[in-house]
């Protein structure tokens, strides 16, 4: 936290740490909200403009390949502008991309949308992170799970207005613009609260140097948050196809998939930080891994919509938990430098998203949905091998340094 946010703490002054809490927490739930506008109107802007299966799997994967590039010109923007100023530039261009979509005219501008769109989403995903990591040290206590909590209402409510607009058969044009707007309100509140910067320069801004051995020990997290963006991407941005295409669902059901599986995140993360302090983070990560084996397998072997929607939030339920858990003990490794610790970190985020992405996308195309579920049902498992790599913060909340004077 910056060195100057402490002077407003103090008997009758509010902690600005909750501020800060707050407004973080508020830039998740947009993040949440835009992304699953976006992958939940898949098949209505497919259907709309008649697009080609692989034109649509193409573009999912140039969401993924753009965001990472996004993430990078994030770590710049928060290096000149800080984190704040980059996650309100980027959820006001993720508001702008999501009424573009849904009005693109044609498929070129639907694919400069998507690709706008991407940019944009990497960008803010390295700022909320980099924000919460700080926020988390400020505590000196796990409260990543609960921003990532609001990630997963924001899309509970963007999946369920995309089948509330489906069932009283709106444009999908209309129904991204109503998402825009739920994300510009919630842009007008983040700008409400003063939030400090991240960290007060006394002089010219200088990069840690990060070390070749940081990077090892980097290694065991990315693989985990690979195998954990493939998961993602494949139920995030293909559910909603797949109860469309192998389970015959109406295009008003098959957002019910995506709802229900962030549905489970939220349940997952809620409890997240509780379940750190009372069993440990490797314990949680071991048990976490293993429900979300078990609910893909189910999800790649349901006969019906109804048995693939629970087995998608029961997935939500297990996954929820190992990305916000690896992206805070990842950070712990360099807490100077976390905003690059976790730039990084996300080319693995976003592997995943596009290995799992393409792959479900291509075989789906081909017919084969249910095994694009099992492949991530087995690499989960692999997991926990690597749960004992995570850690949770060790030092007690720091006591504001000021003068309870009045």
């Amino acid at each position: 936290m910056s060195s100057n946010a402490p002077t407003l703490a103090g008997a009758g002054h509010p902690d600005p740490k909750t501020g800060d809490r707050r407004g973080a927490t508020l830039a998740f739930a947009v993040q949440g909200v835009s992304v699953a506008a976006v992958y939940t109107t898949v098949p209505a802007v497919t259907e709309h403009l008649k697009l080609t299966p692989l034109l649509t799997t193409a573009m999912m994967v140039a969401v993924a390949l753009t965001a990472g590039g996004g993430s990078f010109l994030g770590l710049a923007a928060i290096r000149r502008a800080g984190p704040v100023a980059t996650m309100r530039g980027a959820m006001l261009t993720a508001a702008a991309t999501l009424v573009l979509i849904g009005r693109a005219p044609d498929e070129a501008t639907v694919i400069c949308a998507y690709v706008l769109f991407g940019l944009a989403i990497g960008a803010l995903d390295v700022g909320v992170n980099t924000r919460a990591a700080e926020i988390e040290r400020a505590y000196g206590r796990s409260v990543f799970g609960s921003f990532y909590t609001a990630w997963s209402v924001g899309g509970v409510v963007a999946a369920l207005l995309t089948a509330g607009a489906a069932r009283l058969e709106w444009p999908v044009a209309d129904g991204l613009t109503l998402q825009a707007g739920i994300v510009l309100l919630l842009v007008c509140f983040v700008r409400t609260h003063a939030l400090s910067a991240p960290r007060a320069p006394s002089g010219p801004a200088v990069e840690p140097s990060l070390g070749r051995r940081l990077w090892v020990r980097l290694i065991p997290f990315g693989l985990v948050l690979l195998v954990v963006y493939v998961v993602e991407s494949t139920v995030s941005a293909w559910s909603t196809v797949y109860l469309r295409q192998t389970l015959s669902a109406s295009l008003t059901v098959a957002p019910l998939a995506y709802a229900a599986y962030q549905a489970g995140t939220v349940i997952g993360r809620a409890t997240a930080d509780r379940l750190v302090q009372n069993l440990g983070t490797t314990s949680v990560v071991r048990m976490a891994a293993l429900l979300a084996a078990g609910a893909l397998a189910a999800l790649a072997a349901a006969p019906n919509w109804p048995l693939a929607v629970l087995a998608a939030g029961a997935a939500g339920l297990g996954v929820s938990v190992l990305a916000p858990l690896c992206l805070a003990s990842a950070a712990r490794l360099s807490p100077a430098a976390s905003e690059a610790v976790l730039a990084r970190l996300n080319l693995f985020n976003y592997v995943g998203v596009i290995t799992g992405g393409a792959l479900s996308g291509v075989l789906g195309s081909t017919g084969h949905f249910r095994l694009a579920y099992a492949v991530p049902a087995a690499l989960v498992v692999l997991v926990p091998a690597s749960a004992r790599h995570f850690t949770r913060p060790s030092s007690p909340p720091r006591k504001e340094n000021v003068p309870r004077t009045l």
